[in-house]
């Protein structure tokens, strides 16, 4: 189901992945002297990571997976475009970083990997381009070893709301999500800054709101410890937003009250 929209989606990520691999938005020049692309949230929420077997899925080119593996995890990194998977494995070679960069669908994962692993990580803006969440949520358990810990950190449902459109203060537009078919999109532009159109312009998303991502996981047998929400955004999605000094994006204090990220923790009973 959605295979058409799903291949449309990995055409338009061969061609961005370019595109973010120069932008500034991602920094690569910073990453390759040391930087680490992760936000202090998930840094501190998913905590000591050392030794520990951590898969991430939907790894784009795999600056995350490889500031893991910089704190010392064991890293296999996750994407179905095979443009990204290629740059990721360069530049875990050109910087001597350890990490394995498997090229799958997050649905077919189980065709070519079997393992079992301490971790599986998700960050964010990876939920929309998913159809099916449970069937997503069982992968995750299909990989974690009994014990072992799912940490997602995410964009919140309700910044779906935010009209960025209106440019001086916080307007909202729309309804709350409720699942179903994708939405399609037609821009020339990756949400980064770019150097030039895309040549494959067209996306297909989902929308999920939070009761679909914790019903998913409860039914694949996991077992939620805690689930947040933040006033952090990790990118600005309204003129209004600023970057704060450790990276994360807010609004000024009193002008907007939702929350703009959230994030979750399940396990795999033992």
């Amino acid at each position: 189901m959605y295979e058409d929209e799903m291949s449309a989606n990995r055409r338009w990520w061969d061609g961005a992945t370019p595109v973010h691999y120069r932008s500034r938005s991602y920094d690569v020049e910073g990453f390759r002297r040391g930087a680490s692309s992760l936000l202090p949230l998930e840094v501190s929420e998913l905590g000591d990571v050392a030794g520990k077997r951590l898969l991430h899925l939907q790894c784009h080119f795999g600056l995350d997976t490889m500031s893991w593996a910089r704190k010392g995890a064991v890293v296999t990194g996750v994407d179905f475009s095979p443009v990204a998977i290629a740059t990721a494995r360069q530049l875990s070679t050109d910087l001597a970083i350890p990490a394995r960069f498997i090229e799958s669908n997050v649905y077919a994962l189980p065709e070519v990997l079997d393992e079992r692993f301490d971790i599986v990580y998700t960050g964010y803006g990876a939920l929309c381009w998913l159809p099916d969440l449970d069937q997503w949520a069982k992968i995750i358990a299909r990989f974690l070893r009994p014990g072992g810990t799912f940490y997602i950190v995410e964009s919140h449902p309700y910044t779906d709301l935010i009209d960025d459109e209106v440019v001086d203060r916080v307007a909202l537009k729309g309804d709350y999500p409720s699942g179903g078919r994708p939405l399609r999109v037609d821009s020339p532009n990756t949400y980064t800054d770019s150097d030039g159109p895309l040549e494959v312009q067209t996306t297909y998303e989902w929308d999920h709101p939070l009761s679909e991502v914790l019903n998913a996981l409860i039914s694949a047998g996991l077992q939620v410890e805690w689930l947040h929400e933040h006033p952090l955004g990790f990118f600005p999605r309204h003129p209004l937003m600023v970057r704060r000094e450790d990276g994360h994006c807010v609004f000024p204090d009193g002008l907007c009250g939702l929350p703009l990220t959230f994030s979750l923790r399940a396990r795999l009973p033992s």
